[in-house]
């Protein structure tokens, strides 16, 4: 098999006869500027074109001192959330001519301190993360190197730039009409409890319940983690504990609620009369049968703001706000929740 050979600057400057020096002022755009020969100019990048010639980055980075790269750390990629922020941050990353690394760590704390140092070693400019971690140590002595910027999860009082979405008010809404509607029994499914989007969207299912005037039962919380396989599993084993499906129910992330909805639709259950409520949500719940209120993330919101607080940090600037907790909104699909405001009677 042939090896294949990369075309360098010196590949194109032998084949278009002239030195090293003056392919790379023209190619790096200064060939007018230094009175090269137009002739030659057009020479050279014809040649560099005809066989595809990029210059080394790797050259770039020790001109700059930049790698021009960012890096992305998230839990799990195939997460319908951290997938469209991953998409929406790219783009923002492409338009500004930066390239975007992403890391998964499966809610790894030691795969996290893995594919975090494996960024790092590729020199990349600064670094957005979801953390698994329970505390921000690694982060705070990483963040003297380059910057961090926090989203999604929050270690408490963390002084580190942060960006994530209230999720204490919009679930408290969107739990008191539940709870309003249905006030004897509410199930909570949520990922690990030690996290912080666990601890926070379960006490807007508490303080929900209690403007309602419903009193929280220990066995309506259930915790697993956010693969769609844990949220099956709970939904199942709360399915065979009742000998029915509950009444209603809130999940505390789009992917547990996945898990819920494939039990469901092989079980034959997705004509039932239960009342089902997640935080987040997904265009694909316009398409179902069952109306499924949701607390739903302003994701451009959230990869803009993330990539506004990196980019400032690179340059130097110290951005207005270090810490940015965004409002979320909620999707009303249930004609009985429409009609069943906070502070009214179901």
């Amino acid at each position: 098999m042939r090896k294949t050979k990369r075309v360098t600057i010196t590949d194109i400057a032998a084949l278009a006869g002239v030195s090293k020096a003056t392919a790379s002022l023209v190619l790096n755009g200064r060939g007018k500027e230094l009175r090269v020969a137009q002739e030659t100019r057009q020479r050279v990048l014809s040649l560099a074109q005809q066989h595809h010639y990029q210059p080394s980055i790797h050259a770039r980075l020790l001109r700059e001192d930049r790698s021009h790269t960012l890096g992305l750390v998230v839990p799990e990629i195939t997460n319908h959330g951290f997938a469209a922020f991953s998409h929406e941050l790219e783009n923002l990353c492409r338009e500004a001519g930066l390239q975007l690394l992403i890391s998964c760590t499966d809610e790894n704390a030691s795969q996290e301190s893995v594919v975090v140092n494996n960024l790092v070693s590729r020199q990349v400019d600064g670094l957005i993360v979801a953390s698994s971690m329970l505390n921000d140590a690694d982060y705070l002595k990483l963040s003297e190197q380059l910057p961090v910027v926090l989203f999604d999860r929050h270690m408490n009082s963390t002084p580190l730039p942060l960006v994530i979405t209230d999720a204490v008010t919009p679930t408290a809404d969107l739990v008191e009409r539940l709870a309003r509607a249905n006030p004897d029994e509410i199930y909570f499914l949520g990922g690990q409890s030690r996290l912080s989007p666990t601890k926070d969207r379960l006490a807007g299912f508490t303080q929900g319940l209690e403007r309602a005037g419903v009193a929280l039962r220990p066995e309506w919380i259930i915790h697993g983690n956010y693969h769609p396989s844990s949220g099956y599993e709970m939904f199942a084993a709360l399915c065979a504990k009742l000998g029915r499906p509950p009444k209603a129910l809130f999940t505390a992330a789009c992917g547990l609620l996945e898990g819920v909805l494939r039990y469901m639709s092989q079980h034959h259950l997705l004509q039932s009369d239960i009342h089902i409520a997640s935080f987040d949500d997904h265009y694909l719940y316009d398409s179902l049968s069952l109306s499924i209120d949701t607390v739903e993330q302003n994701i451009p919101r959230l990869a803009y703001d993330c990539f506004d607080l990196i980019t400032q940090l690179i340059e130097g600037n110290e951005p207005t706000e270090l810490q940015r907790i965004l409002p979320a909104t909620l999707r009303l699909r249930n004609e009985r929740l429409k009609n069943t405001a906070p502070g009214q009677a179901g």
